[in-house]
């Protein structure tokens, strides 16, 4: 089998690297989002303790990447935009959202290719989120 073929077979959560990328990815955005000035409205929309928010968002990104479905399997029907709706996400919200994943994943280390489909992917989620 080709790289290419064994490429193609891979999920995206093989591609960047497992559940051990996935958390750096999670741990870099709580982080920035927890010291950086830049992303303070956001930080203020979450509970003090953000250990729940980790874990959350890491099981969520497993799954939705590929990789094991825990988070899926234990809150069935559960859609993320609805889990938003009642926030106040407008667009600087939603461009503080964006920034700060996007720096995370250049701190974790995700490949180029696969940090920019992210990039991509994640400002059109923010964006679906926006409730103002």
């Amino acid at each position: 089998m080709s790289d290419v073929e064994t490429q193609a077979d891979e999920t995206p959560f093989d591609q960047i690297g497992g559940s051990a990328r996935v958390q750096a990815v999670v741990e870099a955005f709580y982080d920035l989002m927890d010291v950086d000035p830049a992303y303070a409205r956001l930080r203020s929309i979450h509970a003090l303790d953000l250990a729940p928010m980790r874990a959350s968002l890491a099981g969520f990104l497993t799954g939705w990447l590929g990789g094991p479905r825990d988070w899926f399997a234990a809150r069935p029907g559960v859609c993320m935009m609805s889990l938003h709706r009642a926030m106040p996400i407008d667009a600087e919200l939603a461009r503080q959202w964006t920034d700060a994943m996007g720096r995370a994943l250049e701190r974790a280390g995700v490949g180029s290719e696969m940090a920019e489909a992210l990039r991509e992917v994640f400002g059109r989620m923010a964006a679906g989120m926006r409730t103002r």
